[in-house]
Parts: C-alpha cells; structure tokens; sequence
C-alpha cells in the first residue's frame, strides 16, 4: 500500500492511548457498533467480545482494526464522528478536527483520469467470475497481497465469487490512483496464472 493509504492506521496509533483512555468508559457501545460497520471479522468480534476488562477491550478492537488494513481504520474514524458516538463520547469531539494527508491526491487525480481510467466495482466483479480455483495464487504472485491478507478474505466470506471480488477491492484500495483498468488487465494477463484474453480484454476498452 502506498502512503496515503497508511496515514489513517498512522493517525489511529498516534491516538491510541487517548481513544483506549475515552471509550473505556462503554467498551461494549464501541464493539457493537464498529461490528454494525463490519469493521471487525467474526473471529476478532468474538476474541474482543471475551475480553473482560474494558481497557483491553478497546486496546484489543483498535489493534484488530489496524491490523485489518487502511478501509478498516477509516471505517473507524468515520464511526467515532458519528453523533451517537460523540453524544457518548463528549471527548471524543478531537477526532473531527483531525486531518488524514490526502492533500498531494487532488491536485494530480484529473491529469490521472485522462490517461487511463480507475478499475470500477463492475468490472472487478467481472473479473471475480472470470477468476477461477487458482485465485490465491493469482492474489499473491500478480496481485502481491499477503497470505495472511488472504486467509481473512477467505475466513470473512464464504461464497467463491465474493472471496475473488474482495480480493480485488483490496488491491484497488492499496493501488489507490494506479488501479487502473490497463493496469489490472496488465497484471492478470502475465506469468503463469495468466487469464485468457477473451476474460479480461473488457478492462481495455475505453467506453
């Protein structure tokens, strides 16, 4: 992932100790609702759910989080400015004023977007069906994504389709401004988990 995909895991451990010190105070309110979001899998919901100690609870919750990669931290910065949160929280009123450094991001993105557009959730979801028993494979030696990242992909969805599809919004999410749809048609279209032309050819066409 590049850095500003990792400026949220950044800004969510600078702050740690502050949110462990604030949501102790209803360590439960805090895992119900950041499992409404998903922003937890069904393992590390229950490995926080046992802990007994609130303190650890949050501790436990936040280092899931960031484990689980730059969606999952955003998905918690979001949660912590929501009212119901905040009405809870009263301190927690910081975390809106706190920046994540995009600002390089949008000063370059229309330069980008001209000369090859960004990969859709329509077309990773065609390529998901196109991508057959082998996707690990294609996820670690094309993709570059972790073993231990797909495993959790592996153990949060159960139907084929979904695993390949996640996958595939992983890498866009860690590719940021690069996942475009030559770019991805270039990666799934070399060594020897190449996928057939006729699969993947869509991703070049301009339309």
């Amino acid at each position: 992932c590049d850095k500003e995909s990792r400026t949220e895991i950044q800004l969510l451990r600078s702050q740690k100790a502050t949110l462990i010190e604030i949501l102790s105070g209803d360590a439960d309110f805090v895992l119900q609702h950041a499992d409404a979001r998903s922003l937890l899998s069904l393992h590390g919901y229950q490995q926080v759910k046992a802990c007994r100690i609130p303190s650890e609870k949050v501790t436990d919750l936040l280092d899931h989080i960031i484990q689980r990669g730059p969606e999952a931290a955003k998905g918690l910065l979001e949660l912590l400015k929501e009212k119901d949160l905040q009405e809870t929280f009263p301190r927690l009123d910081f975390i809106k004023h706190l920046q994540v450094n995009t600002s390089s991001s949008g000063r370059t993105n229309n330069k980008e977007k001209t000369s090859s557009h960004l990969v859709n959730e329509k077309q990773l979801m065609t390529v998901a069906r196109a991508i057959g028993k082998c996707w690990r494979e294609i996820g670690r030696s094309a993709l570059d994504v972790s073993s231990v990242k797909l495993e959790q992909i592996e153990e949060d969805h159960s139907l084929h389709v979904e695993r390949v599809f996640a996958m595939l919004r992983y890498w866009q999410t860690c590719q940021r401004k690069k996942a475009t749809a030559a770019h991805l048609h270039s990666l799934l279209s070399q060594g020897e988990w190449a996928l057939p032309s006729e699969s993947i050819d869509f991703l070049l066409r301009t339309d």
